[in-house]
């Protein structure tokens, strides 16, 4: 039993020795193709590179270069999310670098300019860009303007030129105001949550708000002057006759209001005023009039009531 035992097992070595002789040129042939699948670029460019030698006389082939041959993007930001942006955005950002040690004038003297809107521009570009990012190209835009004009270069002169607006683009002004049939001339006042609708003819001074005598709505001397106070500063006080409509808010805001409403009413009727308006404070919104909300407190002036104590 074991002498049988031990033939088989010599005759199954022999077998297996046999198959292993006929297969081992495939396994060497697999080993070969594994090998050259898992060459790497470089490796293959520099075995191209040692095969193909090229003479001065005759200029190699596209097909024996085609394996060094590398694509570079024209532009730096080619795989940037919007390349336009950022290609516009560089180019001005080197002028500005180029000429920054030249003479300047102030913003208010600079050669007055109105740059293409955020949507005109996402037009050009063709793509979404944010108006944060859209400010960067204008506040280059500002800087390079300021230049002074006598000394200013041809290239930032071309640059302005691309992002300024068309003169029928930028007439943006609204329908001017003129006098009605009956010649009136109307206005309108904000203060807080007051809003004030004037309507101011000529006429004797009379002053009417809300139907009823100035006198009769504001007690206190003070707004009484405030909202009268357009007519009192030109001295037209006499000469035209006020009625107003006012709602929301408080006496103060209201009387403010009303100040706002009478001066852009008077500007209708005597627009040669407008300098003596602006030197009374009274020709525009004061922004430090608004009511702010204070941090920390729901409202402007409201206090938590957990705060308090």
């Amino acid at each position: 039993m074991a002498a049988g035992v031990a033939s088989l097992r010599c005759s199954l070595r022999a077998v297996s020795g046999d198959l292993f002789q006929i297969s081992r040129p495939r396994l060497s042939q697999l080993a070969g193709a594994t090998t050259s699948r898992f060459l790497t670029t470089s490796t293959t460019r520099a075995a191209a590179a040692e095969t193909h030698s090229y003479s001065p006389e005759q200029p190699p082939t596209w097909s024996q270069t085609k394996e060094k041959t590398r694509l570079v993007p024209v532009s730096a930001s080619y795989f940037t999310g919007n390349s336009d942006f950022y290609d516009n955005w560089l180019a001005l950002q080197d002028l500005q670098r180029k000429y920054q040690t030249l003479p300047t004038v102030p913003m208010a003297e600079a050669p007055p300019a109105k740059w293409k809107t955020l949507a005109q521009y996402r037009g050009i570009v063709g793509m979404s860009v944010k108006a944060a990012r859209y400010k960067k190209i204008i506040d280059i835009l500002d800087r390079l303007n300021c230049i002074n004009p006598a000394v200013i270069p041809e290239d930032v002169r071309m640059a302005l030129d691309m992002y300024r607006r068309d003169l029928a683009q930028a007439e943006n002004q609204g329908k001017p105001k003129v006098l009605d049939h009956l010649g009136r001339a109307r206005g309108v006042g904000r203060r807080k949550t007051s809003v004030a609708r004037v309507l101011l003819s000529e006429g004797t001074g009379q002053v009417l708000i809300n139907g009823k005598p100035l006198a009769d709505v504001f007690e206190r001397v003070h707004e009484r002057e405030s909202a009268v106070f357009p007519l009192i500063a030109t001295e037209r006080m006499s000469k035209y006759n006020v009625w107003a409509s006012v709602m929301g808010g408080g006496k103060t805001g209201q009387a403010e209001a009303l100040t706002l409403g009478v001066a852009r009413a008077l500007l209708v009727h005597e627009p040669a005023l407008k300098p003596a308006l602006r030197r009374a404070g009274v020709v525009t919104r004061d922004p430090r009039m608004v009511e702010r909300k204070k941090p920390g407190h729901v409202k402007a002036r409201k206090m938590p009531a957990w705060v308090k104590r």
